[in-house]
């Protein structure tokens, strides 16, 4: 018999019998064995070394093991990263798939003799610009959105763990309403900051025939206006336009979340399935979004006016319009964007939380009695 030293792995002894055929000395190996690919592969495949038998144990083991995703630990900088990209996702997203509305809604603002109502204002948008008129900006709709939903959520998350920390636990129940508005007014005045350059460029494409064709050569057509201070021109009216709409955006759905656990649901929210507490998340979100609609409709009307004047100021915007069409003029189409896209908002981003091993936004928690 002969023993085969492979890479210190003990290997089947050979029958002496196969040995002399083979032409094997004491301890040599003929030169045609390990020159010779397909006879050496054979021979590895007819003397498995324990090495390897071992290995493919170890990873039959591993493979019958499921992996387990890591916990998030709730408010933990993983918690708000999630969030971040709930963020994204869930504002980047919807704003822009209701671009055509959009379009047609400033449209209306800013020259109310030429679109009259949102039929026209598609009819006319598509005939003088074709369907591609329809999607005019979305380029810096979806970047501006973007950055507005990672600072909205992600720091509304931060801001209300921050404030309920300040009030503590025994006082929360009693405070809960201020911490919502405090920390959703808080992450909205940065969302804000993030937002304005690219909402300044998309109104600008949007409502200016011919000002340019979209971000690439509208960021500097409004810079060259202005300087770049002109992207920042219509911060103020959009503090005043997306801090109250924020502000109802998150109270109103923490509080129509618990309203539906309480008197819509047979079940708390820790019995409901993830399909059932993701339903709950979009019709509180739907409900929220009529309100934010109706209570930062004169903001917006404002924004739309000072973004398509050059020079103009909000006085003179509000002069000219008179305060009944700053509150009215586009205000149905409004509604039925902003309920939807807020609708839409919640269920993405709680549809991500969920994805990653999260809860659904929302209390409801409590026993039914």
């Amino acid at each position: 018999l002969v023993e085969l030293d492979l890479q210190r792995a003990p290997v089947r002894l050979l029958p002496a019998t196969m040995a002399a055929t083979l032409g094997l000395g004491a301890n040599m190996l003929p030169s045609f064995l390990y020159q010779a690919p397909h006879v050496a592969s054979t021979v590895a495949a007819v003397v498995p070394s324990a090495a390897e038998d071992t290995m493919a144990l170890r990873a039959k083991k591993l493979m019958a093991k499921p992996v387990l995703a890591s916990k998030i630990e709730m408010h933990s900088a993983e918690f708000y990263q999630a969030c971040t990209i709930g963020g994204i996702l869930s504002c980047g997203l919807t704003h822009l798939a209701v671009t055509p509305l959009d379009v047609v809604k400033c449209n209306m603002q800013t020259d109310p003799s030429k679109y009259p109502s949102i039929a026209s204002g598609f009819g006319i948008t598509v005939k003088e610009q074709g369907l591609s008129g329809l999607v005019r900006g979305w380029a810096p709709t979806l970047i501006g959105y973007s950055f507005q939903g990672a600072c909205k959520f992600g720091l509304y998350e931060f801001f209300k763990k921050y404030y309920a920390d300040l009030v503590g636990e025994d006082n929360f129940k009693n405070y809960k309403d201020i911490v919502f508005l405090a920390g959703s007014a808080s992450a909205e005045f940065f969302a804000d900051i993030a937002l304005c350059p690219w909402e300044a460029v998309k109104v600008n494409v949007q409502t200016r025939p011919g000002f340019a064709n979209g971000l690439m050569d509208g960021m500097p057509k409004v810079i060259a206006e202005g300087g770049v201070g002109g992207l920042y021109k219509g911060l103020t009216p959009l503090w005043m336009r997306q801090i109250p709409y924020t502000m109802m955006k998150f109270g109103a759905f923490e509080r129509v979340v618990e309203a539906i656990y309480a008197n819509a649901m047979p079940k708390p929210k820790a019995e409901c399935s993830k399909n059932e507490q993701l339903g709950v998340s979009f019709a509180a979100g739907y409900i929220a979004g009529v309100f934010c609609a109706i209570v930062s409709h004169p903001a917006d009307n404002l924004v739309s006016k000072l973004n398509s004047k050059p020079g103009s100021t909000s006085g003179e915007i509000i002069a000219e319009m008179g305060w009944y069409n700053l509150f009215t003029r586009g205000l149905p189409l409004r509604i039925v964007m902003i309920g939807t896209l807020t609708g839409l908002q919640w269920g993405i981003y709680d549809a991500y939380k969920v994805y990653v091993g999260l809860p659904t936004s929302g209390g409801g928690g409590e026993e039914k009695k």
